[in-house]
């Protein structure tokens, strides 16, 4: 690519892309390569870049401060080699053009001189996977919870027969559909799968994976309270919930095992106990793995973000139509899901709400200093760049730049 101070606005564009930062391509359209090179942090306190990015630019303007050098390097390149005035042997001033005829310009000698540009010493957002894997243990270990607890919150459930469905109002407009449980499953399945493709292509899959397996062991693990602490009965009476075990711990475990090795799914024939409605779990998953394909996807892919939201929209809407948990149940899970997602990214997100201060009550959390752990090491937003699959780190490659200068 030629110099920055000559780029075409598509080569600004192209290099955006390149560096990763293609959510500036569209408010930068109209910018060429001198127009690029004199950005200021002014610029982003203003529309349409303020829009953009809540690290007010720092990592744009890091990489053009560095085109600014390349630039200032290759100028001074060519001014020595065209037309400075040197001294030659007696002491007078010549021009550089002028050569003896041995071929040495004024006497002095050509030589290359390697002026390396360093590399920072850690990368800007460190992986830190030995993090990712705590909160993946994390997650499974209230995934697992979880699953105890709905076996013995299935041993508490009332008779159908004594206890029947409570009042829903859904429930009175829109008569059951049997198959549509499964089409909601079957839209889990679509969007987990497609987010886990998404991970894997991410730059920064490390810090994007351990913020959703936190959020979701977190969501789950809430999920154990409310389902323990207030056992609702069947929302319908077409349930057929397993047989009671009354306190037989071992058969419990085969039981929970059986649940876990199916995914918690009823499609998996893995899932038959009751009880644990408040709230639903599959409301959790179709709309968390929704937020994070929209969150860490360019804004542009907006035909793949309203895919990801027409298949949560309607498996949440088939959990309903199905009557295998109550509305309330839906609304619940909606709520503390889009909240808890929201509050870490912008805590993440923020640095100041990092800090520990008489001002930040977000500190107060219970789950505060766990957030810090994992979040502590990363300075700024996380920008949407990608790379091969399964690349553990980036590959950085030192820059060196020749330039000719007279010596003896």
């Amino acid at each position: 690519m030629n110099k920055a101070a000559s780029w075409s606005e598509e080569e600004v564009s192209l290099w955006l892309t390149d560096q990763g930062l293609q959510e500036f391509s569209e408010p930068l359209r109209n910018y060429d390569g001198p127009a690029l090179l004199n950005l200021t942090t002014d610029d982003f306190k203003r529309s349409p870049l303020s829009r953009v990015t809540s690290d007010s630019g720092h990592l744009l303007l890091e990489k053009i401060e560095t085109l600014k050098i390349e630039h200032h390097i290759d100028v001074h390149k060519n001014g020595q080699a065209d037309g400075h005035m040197v001294l030659n042997h007696n002491g007078n001033a010549g021009s550089a053009g002028k050569a003896h005829r041995n071929g040495v310009v004024n006497g002095f000698h050509k030589e290359l001189v390697q002026i390396p540009i360093p590399e920072p010493a850690s990368p800007r957002f460190p992986p830190e996977w030995g993090k990712t894997a705590v909160a993946l243990v994390y997650a499974l270990c209230c995934f697992v919870l979880t699953t105890v607890i709905i076996s013995v919150v299935h041993e508490r459930v009332p008779p159908k027969e004594a206890s029947p469905p409570l009042p829903d109002k859904f429930f009175d407009f829109f008569d059951r559909v049997e198959w549509a449980f499964t089409i909601c499953e079957i839209n889990g399945m679509i969007l987990m799968v497609l987010w886990i493709i998404q991970l894997s292509l991410l730059k920064h899959k490390s810090i994007v994976g351990r913020r959703f397996f936190f959020i979701v062991g977190t969501l789950y693990l809430y999920r154990c309270i409310t389902m323990y602490i207030t056992t609702l009965p069947v929302p319908g009476m077409h349930f057929k919930c397993s047989p009671k075990l009354y306190g037989d711990w071992e058969s419990q475990m085969r039981r929970v095992m059986k649940m876990i090795a199916g995914g918690g799914l009823t499609i998996t024939g893995s899932h038959n106990m009751c009880g644990d409605y408040l709230y639903s779990g599959h409301t959790v998953m179709l709309t968390l793995t929704c937020l994070f394909m929209k969150e860490y996807s360019p804004r542009r892919f907006w035909w793949y973000h309203w895919g990801c939201w027409a298949l949560s929209a309607i498996g949440l809407f088939c959990i309903l139509l199905a009557h295998d948990h109550y509305t309330i149940d839906v609304v619940v899970a909606y709520f503390i899901t889009t909240r808890l997602f929201w509050w870490y990214h912008t805590m993440a997100n923020q640095q100041v709400l990092k800090e520990t201060s008489q001002t930040n009550f977000v500190t107060h959390v219970w789950w505060y200093r766990f957030f810090r752990y994992l979040e502590n090491n990363v300075p700024a937003v996380v920008p949407c760049s990608y790379q091969k699959p399964f690349s553990w780190q980036s590959l950085h490659w030192g820059h060196v730049k020749y330039t000719r200068i007279d010596s003896d």
